[in-house]
C-alpha cells in the first residue's frame, strides 16, 4: 500500500482527494494538512505549522497538494527534506518560487508537477501543439479560459501553459490580455479570462484564418477529474528518480 498525505485535506479539492484516496486499493489515506485541525474520511488533519513533525511522525510516501502558492512551497520543502514523493496541482507560482520548488526537489524525491492532472487536458495541451505546428502561418490567435468565482490566480495555470505551448510552436508573440479603445490586431495572441459562478474550468483556444475558423477546446464538468488524475499519478510516482515529472510522464505520452 502507499501511504499518502493530502495538503489542503479539508478544502474543495482535499475532501474529493481524500475520498478518491480512501476509495483506491493500492491507497492508504494516513492523514492530511490544512489551516485547521480535524478529521476526514477516518483520517488526522493537523495544523500546516506542524507539517514536519506530522510527516515525520506518520511517514507517508507520498503528499498531494492542492493549495496556494505560498503554502504549497512550504509544504513542498516539509516533504521533501522527509523523503516524501510530491504530487503538485497548485498553480500561480512565482518564478522565484518554482525556482525554490526545483531546488528542493531535484536530486530528492520525485515529483509530479502539472498545472492540470485532468487526462483530457494533457491529450487537449497535444492537439494545440499539433494545430500550432500546422497553423503558424496566416492564423490569428485566441485563448479564453474561465472559472468559478474564488479563483485566486489568473489567467489559470491550464493557460498558462497552453501560451508556453504556443511560443514555442509559433515563436514568441506578445500577449495580448483583454482588449479596449481602438486595438487593431497585431502579430500577438490574445489571452481572455473570466471568473464567476461555480465554472470548474473551461479552455479554448481560436485559430483565426481567412474564411475559417477552427476551435480546439476543453471542458470540466467536475473537480474530480483532476483528482481522480492525480491519484493516478500517486499511484505511479512511489520509487521513482529523484525529479520533477509531467503528467505526460504518468500517462507515457511521447
Amino acid at each position: 500500500m502507499i501511504r499518502v498525505v493530502i495538503s489542503g485535506a479539508l478544502g474543495r479539492m482535499g475532501t474529493i482527494l481524500g475520498r478518491l484516496v480512501s476509495e483506491s486499493p493500492d491507497l492508504e489515506l494516513v492523514g492530511g494538512i490544512d489551516v485547521h485541525a480535524g478529521t476526514f474520511y477516518g483520517a488526522p488533519v493537523v495544523e500546516a505549522k506542524n507539517i514536519d513533525a506530522f510527516l515525520k511522525a506518520t511517514k507517508p510516501d507520498v503528499l498531494i497538494d492542492f493549495t496556494v502558492a505560498h503554502a504549497a512551497v512550504t509544504n513542498i520543502k516539509a516533504a521533501a527534506d522527509n523523503g516524501v514523493a510530491l504530487i503538485v496541482g497548485t498553480t500561480g507560482f512565482t518564478p522565484e518560487q518554482q525556482e525554490e520548488i526545483r531546488t528542493a526537489v531535484e536530486g530528492h524525491v520525485p515529483a509530479v508537477i502539472s498545472s492540470n492532472f485532468s487526462v483530457g487536458v494533457n491529450i487537449f495541451w497535444r492537439l494545440i501543439r499539433e494545430a500550432a505546428h500546422l497553423l503558424n502561418e496566416g492564423y490569428d490567435v485566441e485563448v479564453t479560459e474561465a472559472h468559478h468565482r474564488y479563483k485566486k490566480d489568473a489567467p489559470s495555470g491550464t493557460a498558462k501553459t497552453i501560451l508556453s505551448i504556443l511560443d514555442e510552436e509559433l515563436g514568441p508573440r506578445p500577449h495580448q490580455y483583454g482588449r479596449e479603445g481602438m486595438t487593431e490586431r497585431k502579430d500577438e495572441i490574445g489571452v481572455h479570462v473570466i471568473r464567476g459562478g461555480d465554472i470548474v474550468g473551461d479552455h479554448a483556444v481560436l485559430f483565426a484564418g481567412n474564411y475559417e475558423v477552427i476551435e480546439l477546446s476543453h471542458r470540466a464538468y467536475d473537480r474530480a477529474v483532476f483528482a481522480s488524475g492525480a491519484v493516478r499519478a500517486a499511484s505511479w510516482v512511489k520509487g521513482k528518480a529523484p525529479r520533477i515529472y509531467s503528467m505526460a510522464d504518468v500517462l507515457g505520452l511521447p
